[in-house]
């Protein structure tokens, strides 16, 4: 028997059970489905995830008070070393800024955070708000949607005035365009609204948008008071070009350990770059996917199991035409191609339709998430289209063999006989 024979009567078949055949390629169309589904949604969150931190700028880094562990990524993964750590300063901020002590260095920003109440109008909202120097805004890259951002002027005369990002501008104003000018309450403090940026998405700290920037000096003066006048929550540095970036932090670990006296192999601050967060979050998303793919794929195993259940009831149904092709010369072969390719045929048909049913949950998931204002488009990649279906057709075969080889073996005596 040919392999077209046998699947031309595979075809002739399945169409004379219809029901049953829609009810058991049902069981792979859910499975492929959901695989496809779910690897769509972890691989639309990573790309989501590392895009938003990538747009940030590759020659970014991130200098941190105390020694952070390092994560089994590279990224970080544990506490600080101990409570004796020196904080960092503006000085440290001032050294590393120096243009010959690190050559690799192109621009330094200080800042003080703290989360704090804002208001206006009857609306309240608490947010992160930093105190930020004007170099912040091109060491973030960061953009305006209207405005201005803080300058050395609102700096040096302690101005109460406050950048927003949109998603703060839009829960206190309800929209964030056109309130520029207008004055918000910070801890009951009166603050002037002179910019309000573009949004840009989550971040290596959390969503950007969600925030609130004032002038260094009036957080110093008024909101977030620290140990010492000239101490600095965290630096950010941008270095001369990507490539730059592990000379960089070299020179920054050497100025920082000069000004510290810290003991060789013991630093008392850690060097983040992008990549050590790309690299975090790259890991935790890819576990997520798999771990999703993984409770995806279970159903594609109770499909398969339905396969070889349904194949069984076939054989039996079918023992005395199986006994009746052997008798009339089909050789153990035939009988075993012929209901293989039965049970492949449902696999792949399952498949088929579990891809496009599978596309279509992640095109609806991608909708409701622009719809709900979320940076998030499932991917559907022709890795996990490929993956799925072939799964699909591995179970089909495998969950046939025993059915197959059962019908295979049968005697054509006693199967002749059979009622």
């Amino acid at each position: 028997m040919s392999f077209m024979q046998a699947f031309l009567e595979a075809l002739e078949s399945l169409n004379g059970n219809k029901m049953r055949s829609g009810l058991t390629v049902l069981g792979i169309v859910i499975g492929v489905a959901a695989v496809i589904a779910m690897l769509a949604v972890g691989n639309g969150a990573q790309a989501s995830i590392t895009g938003s931190i990538s747009s940030i700028g590759t020659n970014l880094l991130f200098v941190f008070s105390g020694s952070v562990q390092q994560g089994p990524a590279g990224g970080p993964g544990g506490g600080r070393s101990g409570n004796n750590d020196r904080p960092l300063t503006l000085m440290d901020a001032a050294a590393i800024a120096d243009p010959f002590a690190a050559p690799s260095v192109e621009a330094v920003a200080p800042v003080i955070q703290g989360n704090w109440g804002l208001a206006f109008s009857g609306e309240n909202t608490t947010t992160s708000i930093s105190g930020v120097t004007a170099a912040y805004y091109s060491v973030r890259n960061l953009q305006i949607a209207e405005g201005e951002f803080i300058n050395e002027e609102h700096i040096l005369g302690q101005m109460s005035v406050v950048v927003l990002g949109p998603e703060t501008a839009t829960a206190l104003f309800g929209h964030a365009d056109g309130i520029v000018g207008e004055t918000i309450r910070i801890e009951g403090q009166p603050f002037r609204v002179i910019g309000v940026l573009v949004a840009r998405g989550g971040g290596a700290f959390g969503s950007e948008d969600n925030a609130a920037y004032i002038p260094f000096s009036t957080a110093q003066a008024r909101l977030i008071k620290r140990s010492s006048r000239d101490e600095v929550d965290v630096i950010f540095v941008q270095a001369t070009t990507a490539e730059a970036v592990p000379q960089a932090v070299e020179e920054i670990s050497n100025i920082i350990r000069q000004r510290h006296r810290t003991p060789i192999g013991i630093d008392d601050f850690t060097v983040f770059t992008q990549q050590d967060f790309l690299s975090t979050f790259e890991t935790i998303t890819g576990i997520l996917t798999i771990f999703l793919g993984g409770i995806a794929g279970i159903s594609l195993l109770v499909g398969g199991i339905g396969i070889m259940n349904i194949m069984l009831v076939s054989v039996t149904e079918r023992t005395k035409e199986i006994g009746l092709r052997k008798a009339l010369g089909a050789r153990k072969r035939d009988i075993l191609l012929q209901f293989l390719t039965e049970s492949s045929l449902l696999s792949f048909i399952g498949g088929i339709i579990g891809v496009m049913f599978g596309w279509l949950i992640a095109f609806v998931v991608g909708q409701v998430a622009t719809a709900t204002g979320n940076n998030f488009t499932p991917i559907v990649g022709m890795d996990a289209i490929l993956l799925s279906t072939s799964f699909s057709a591995i179970i089909g075969l495998f969950f046939g063999i025993y059915p197959a080889s059962r019908a295979a073996n049968l005697e054509p005596v006693e199967a002749l006989r059979y009622e």
